[in-house]
């Protein structure tokens, strides 16, 4: 009988600190959305981590095409010798002719700035002067992270790093209690409707969500609705994070491509997937993929199928999709994706 009740309890001893490993899992894509999901096995590879190593990527890509039809491409080159959360070292910018074969023409390193590291940056022209802008984002003088800003210049490779400085910063509480986003990052912008748009990550008690901040010249700028509200939730399969990734027009609106992750995956933190809603005014977003990501890495290691920091664009009637994708040896690159109409 003793014996018997001690091979119980070990075998429960066993099932309790077995469980929460075997019910981590990585990103998939249920069967929701017909043959899309193999629209995005075949890609070009576009700029690749410094090693080839685990934990070194290459990524979070923003891309523009300026009026003679050449590509400029600002990414995030990221180590993985420093410090989780500062691992972004340099903010790379890269030319190309036809935006697949890309040549690096400009780098603005963290020390030049300088701030302890970079995530996203954003890459956008002026419609009315054609210059171009930057924003980047990082903890601003050792402080929390915000978005930040680079003077307007003639072309890409001008770019001063000396010339940054903090345009979205953590608002003020209105009273002492007040829940509030503790930092920004990783923007995305765009202009319409003549004003800019920028979609940050806020993050809120330690989780990431959305918010979304307004600008008619895209340095001074303001939140759109409630500051205190994210513009999508926590639910479903994206309900450890959500986080903003690009905007397309397609003439009666707007697609709203989004990233999260899932409480059950494998690190949450940086396993990241990409679903897809759609906006009519730019700030109320409906979901068309509550239930299941629509892209994850078709080349996943055995713990991450990261596809992120995407960036999706009109190119000749083809929508292209820059975007970070994870690699069977957990290094991330960033891949150009191209569908036709």
């Amino acid at each position: 009988m003793r014996s018997s009740l001690l091979r119980f309890l070990s075998a429960c001893f066993a099932l309790v600190f077995a469980c929460p490993c075997d019910a981590w899992s990585v990103p998939k894509v249920e069967d929701l959305f017909g043959d899309i999901p193999t629209k995005f096995a075949e890609y070009e590879v576009i700029v690749e981590p410094d090693k080839d190593e685990p934990e070194w990527w290459a990524g979070a890509p923003s891309v523009v095409r300026d009026r003679n039809g050449t590509f400029w491409l600002a990414c995030r080159m990221r180590t993985a010798d420093a410090p989780r959360g500062l691992r972004g070292y340099e903010i790379r910018i890269l030319r190309s002719d036809d935006g697949i074969q890309f040549t690096r023409v400009h780098s603005i390193r963290r020390e030049d700035v300088p701030i302890g590291g970079f995530e996203r940056p954003a890459l956008l022209i002026d419609p009315k002067t054609g210059r171009f802008k930057l924003y980047a984002c990082g903890p601003w003088k050792d402080g929390p992270w915000s978005i930040l800003k680079f003077a307007d210049a003639d072309e890409p490779t001008r770019f001063d790093p000396a010339s940054a400085r903090a345009v979205i910063t953590p608002l003020p509480k209105s009273y002492d209690r007040d829940v509030i986003p503790s930092e920004y990052k990783d923007p995305f912008i765009l202009h319409a409707g003549g004003m800019y748009h920028c979609y940050v990550i806020g993050v809120m008690r330690r989780t990431e969500r959305i918010y979304h901040f307004r600008s008619a010249d895209g340095e001074t700028w303001e939140p759109v609705g409630s500051p205190y509200q994210s513009i999508m939730d926590l639910t479903g399969w994206h309900d450890f994070y959500v986080r903003p990734a690009s905007v397309v027009p397609v003439g009666v609106g707007y697609l709203f491509f989004y990233e999260g992750s899932n409480c059950d995956w494998h690190d949450p933190v940086y396993n990241i997937a990409t679903g897809v809603g759609f906006t009519f005014d730019l700030h109320r977003i409906t979901d068309l993929t509550p239930d299941s990501p629509l892209v994850v890495s078709t080349t996943a290691s055995e713990r991450f199928a990261t596809w992120r920091y995407s960036h999706w664009m009109w190119v000749d009637g083809e929508l292209w999709v820059y975007a970070e994708v994870a690699r069977p040896n957990e290094s991330n690159e960033i891949r150009l994706f191209r569908l036709p109409k």
